[in-house]
């Protein structure tokens, strides 16, 4: 995850007394405005909790007020402060670190807890209206959509939730959601109604597609998911091969379906919005797809040619994302009261030949979705190569799920549930800069070296 904060502002209390808020950000989003005194509660609790002093610094307490640069340079001393929380195996997981960060989000939006309607839709743009409370967890609301549906509750998990926004007729892909975020909370504080929370598969190896396809409902959901990225052209399709798919779904033949759909090109992938890259030369207009272990590029030379490559995940070194803060004024601002417009962008170190790594540029504004998607694809690969699958619901989470199964009536999940890891994560970790232009880049643990026999 990508944590920052990039910003700080003044508000003041219920007695008007005034203070310093800082703003965190995560994966290129507001989350919420805490106190120094929030932070400085959770460095204690979390100590409490693994029964020594953290292996990295907070700002100590000061007795008198700060002064402007005292202010900055507390926020630079939080932003790493909870950088290294958030990458560390143990806290960066723990439910004291995904509840402080849900509370806040809750006080900070100032939305009470209640019973709520909160609508997710499918690929195809079916809408489906979930009872749920308004503080209920990521697992929770996806529980209470795939009971719904009556999936099989061992397939909990192939399954996410993602955040997505549509404009004149095309969708983006802004994030998937956390554990550690409110979907209510987050949706609703947008306050826009291009904004969906949309139930899409959370894997990316085929391979897991048979696992999902025994299951009735999770066929359905496969099928939709697939027909629906054929007809936003995301998977690409020649004339012919579109008519033996209709031919496929007259007859309705959903497994087949997706079968023939496995073997066309980016089936299975994430199409981000047009974006620039400094590959084969700077400036070049391209558009990047994510998935099959791959980023793949289809640049636009500057001569109005197209050139597709792909760039293999276990080839790349490393990776980092990076933004700078412009106002209009060319004057960066201080507070999130000044108008900003905060500009990402990938660079991946690519192992181009036997000895020659470069770095590769992408310029956009879903670049940390970029970051997202090969973290994931590399915990994949980790996962798979280690001998793992992919998490199962615990005993708890079972019960949880049946008893919804029996009795739909009343509030969902008003019980909290026990998570169990997914797997040993194939990263080393390190931060993002935030609004602040920083540059440290993530160590990928699937990159492999090649030898002559490769070139």
């Amino acid at each position: 995850m990508h944590f920052s904060v990039p910003d700080t502002e003044e508000r003041a209390d219920e007695a008007g007394i005034t203070y310093v808020a800082y703003n965190i950000h995560v994966n290129g989003a507001f989350h919420c405005r805490v106190r120094y005194s929030q932070l400085h509660a959770l460095n204690e609790q979390l100590k409490k909790d693994i029964g020594s002093v953290l292996p990295f610094h907070f700002p100590p307490k000061r007795l008198l007020s700060l002064t402007t640069s005292q202010v900055e340079q507390r926020r630079e001393q939080l932003e790493r402060y909870i950088q290294c929380v958030s990458q560390d195996a143990t806290l960066g997981t723990s439910e004291v670190f995904h509840d402080f960060l849900r509370r806040a989000q809750q006080e900070t939006q100032q939305v009470p807890t209640e019973d709520v309607h909160l609508v997710v839709s499918l690929p195809n743009g079916h809408l489906v209206e979930l009872d749920v409370r308004s503080t209920d967890r990521t697992e929770q609301i996806l529980q209470a959509a795939l009971v719904r549906f009556k999936l099989s509750e061992e397939l909990l998990f192939y399954f996410a939730l993602f955040l997505t926004q549509q404009h004149d007729g095309h969708i983006s892909f802004i994030r998937k959601l956390q554990e550690f975020e409110l979907p209510y909370i987050s949706i609703t504080s947008l306050k826009n109604s291009d904004f969906n929370i949309v139930l899409r598969k959370s894997y990316w190896d085929t391979a897991y597609d048979e696992d999902v396809m025994e299951d009735r409902v999770g066929l359905d959901l496969l099928y939709i998911q697939a027909a629906t990225d054929i007809d936003h052209g995301w998977i690409l399709a020649s004339k012919e091969q579109h008519k033996q798919l209709q031919s496929l779904q007259e007859k309705g033949s959903k497994k087949e379906y997706i079968r023939r759909a496995q073997t066309l090109k980016y089936y299975g992938y994430i199409q981000f919005d047009p974006c620039i890259t400094d590959f084969p030369e700077k400036g070049c207009k391209v558009i990047v797809s994510a998935g099959n272990k791959e980023l793949n590029f289809r640049v636009q030379l500057p001569n109005d040619q197209v050139k597709e490559g792909s760039f293999k995940v276990t080839r790349m070194r490393c990776w980092r994302v990076t933004s700078c803060m412009h106002t209009t004024n060319g004057v960066t601002p201080t507070t999130v009261t000044s108008k900003m417009d905060m500009h990402l962008e990938l660079a991946f170190e690519y192992l181009m030949s036997k000895d020659k790594l470069q770095w590769i540029s992408i310029s956009s504004q879903q670049a940390i979705m970029m970051s997202i998607c090969l973290q994931s694809m590399v915990d994949e690969l980790m996962l798979k190569k280690s001998g793992g699958k992919i998490k199962k619901p615990t005993n708890k989470n079972s019960k949880a799920l049946s008893n919804k199964l029996e009795n739909k009536g009343g509030s969902l999940f008003a019980e909290q549930v026990q998570q169990t890891p997914l797997a040993a994560v194939g990263f080393r970790k390190s931060g993002f800069g935030g609004g602040r232009g920083g540059s440290s880049c993530v160590g990928n643990d699937a990159f492999e070296g090649i030898g002559d026999d490769d070139l």
